[in-house]
């Protein structure tokens, strides 16, 4: 039987909410067995960006990374950002490593390829070295990752959290028995985004995909739930969408992937 391993994905919502990063992480502290824990914290690096006279860029959800935002980025998401998670989780008695990709060599990337839009560094995950975060795990460090990766040539790269939970996710669950969870701040996907209780329970890749086109799914939602269907699909025993109730209440309302 494998080993269970509960992987978390904190949205940048809730990374700049101290007193709701605070819940999170009391409740991940409480989750039984092996457990790791992605970070996002766009908006910090967007404010960040913005006190600096930089101008953030988004398309379809997904940030452009230009040098200037390159740096903010690294600031953000492994200075700032990931020393908080990793203290407050300290202070929950989990001895918690803060990460970036380029820390073991934990995990590779390449600069995304230019097509129709540049997306500047903008990092696309090549390998994931499962054997530091199992080395981490089977001495009970808990492993915090933050958005950075590396190309293995010196380069730091802003890849996208929810990428980098799903693919470390498809990678442990050779080992593994692996559920994936996004928390983000409402409590699933929802059919209309001013009616918070309208939660989705559960979601197909086609049902979804129709939802997207009729536009009730759209934003930062939709590369979710790529990733997450792509976990999925790749031996992921379970993922779900929803907020920091549901991490502790198996009865809490739930987006399920199915």
């Amino acid at each position: 039987m494998k080993t269970a391993l509960h992987i978390l994905k904190v949205g940048g919502h809730l990374v700049n909410d101290a007193a709701a990063l605070q819940e999170v992480l009391a409740a991940f502290a409480g989750l039984d067995g092996a457990k790791l824990l992605v970070h996002g914290g766009g908006r910090h690096a967007t404010a960040l960006a913005k006190q600096l006279g930089i101008s953030p860029k988004m398309v379809n959800g997904r940030r452009i990374t230009d040098a200037a935002m390159l740096e903010v980025a690294v600031m953000s998401y492994a200075g700032l950002s990931n020393k908080k998670i990793v203290a407050q989780l300290q202070k929950q008695g989990v001895n918690a490593v803060g990460l970036t990709g380029a820390d073991g060599n934990c995990i590779e990337a390449v600069k995304r390829p230019v097509t129709d839009i540049d997306y500047g560094f903008a990092g696309d995950i090549t390998q994931i070295n499962t054997e530091v975060f199992a080395a981490l795990t089977s001495h009970d460090f808990v492993p915090v990752l933050c958005a950075i990766t590396h190309d293995k040539n010196g380069q730091l790269l802003n890849t996208n959290a929810d990428t980098i939970a799903a693919q470390i996710a498809m990678a442990m669950q050779v080992e593994y028995d692996v559920t994936l969870f996004y928390c983000f701040e409402h409590a699933g996907v929802l059919k209309d985004i001013h009616k918070p209780e309208d939660v989705i329970a559960e979601l197909s890749k086609e049902t979804t995909e129709t939802y997207i086109a009729e536009g009730v799914i759209h934003q930062g939602m939709v590369p979710k739930l790529h990733n997450g269907f792509d976990a999925l699909q790749n031996g992921v025993k379970k993922v779900i969408i929803s907020n920091v109730a549901a991490l502790s209440n198996i009865n809490a309302p739930k987006t399920t992937l199915i």
